[in-house]
């Protein structure tokens, strides 16, 4: 089974503007570069040589040099949707049999969950996606083949998703993965993040930040 895995990176330096109330910008950009280390990690444990970074950011294109993974360049940064079209494009070009996508920002997605997913299809094709935490986004989608619908972001993308599949003939299969599940994207997605990924680069970064604030604020 031939699969290839994207994920869309937005430049690190505009990263994350919804927590600006809660980290400076220095911190947001190391937070979503921490996220986008542990989601590689997870992806290229469980699927050795399918990942694939989509980005205009040069800083991401380095890391994903450092990290041996692929970079597909795109030729201006025109958002989510048609980055992951483009990779879409780039799998059946390929002759991919497969194309999963998921998110830079969910840092405590395992190899494990990864993996469940990569294989929740049967032959033949279908879909399947991870919800969001509130229900409302997607969090990851599997193609069976790579073009076998459209995919679009941005809330209520979930309900679209499966709406869609339907459309087209297929029966869309559904995954709660908690670690896929939580895109740390607002302030309130941080405790989440130290509650449930304390070991990850992330939550560590996350914990530094909150000690040297209060370090700080004692001064």
């Amino acid at each position: 089974m031939s699969l290839l895995a994207a994920v869309p990176v937005k430049d690190l330096g505009n990263a994350k503007q919804r927590l600006v109330p809660a980290l400076s910008p220095a911190e947001r950009r190391a937070l979503a570069r921490a996220m986008l280390e542990d989601v590689l990690e997870a992806l290229t444990a469980a699927l050795p040589g399918a990942a694939l970074i989509v980005t205009t950011d040069a800083e991401v294109q380095a890391l994903a040099r450092a990290l041996g993974v692929e970079c597909l360049v795109e030729d201006g940064n025109r958002g989510h949707t048609a980055a992951v079209a483009f990779a879409q494009r780039a799998a059946i070009s390929r002759g991919a049999e497969r194309f999963l996508t998921l998110p830079g920002d969910v840092p405590c997605a395992t190899a494990e969950e990864v993996s469940t997913l990569a294989h929740a299809l049967d032959d033949g094709p279908g879909v399947a996606f991870v919800p969001s935490r509130s229900g409302l986004g997607t969090n990851a989608a599997l193609l069976a083949p790579p073009g076998a619908m459209p995919l679009t972001f941005g809330e209520p993308s979930f309900d679209n998703h499966l709406a869609a599949a339907r459309a087209v003939g297929l029966s869309p299969r559904v995954l709660h993965l908690p670690g896929i599940g939580l895109d740390v994207d607002a302030p309130d997605d941080l405790p989440m993040l130290l509650e449930r990924g304390p070991a990850t680069r992330s939550g560590r970064l996350l914990r530094g930040f909150a000690s040297r604030s209060h370090s700080a604020g004692a001064r």
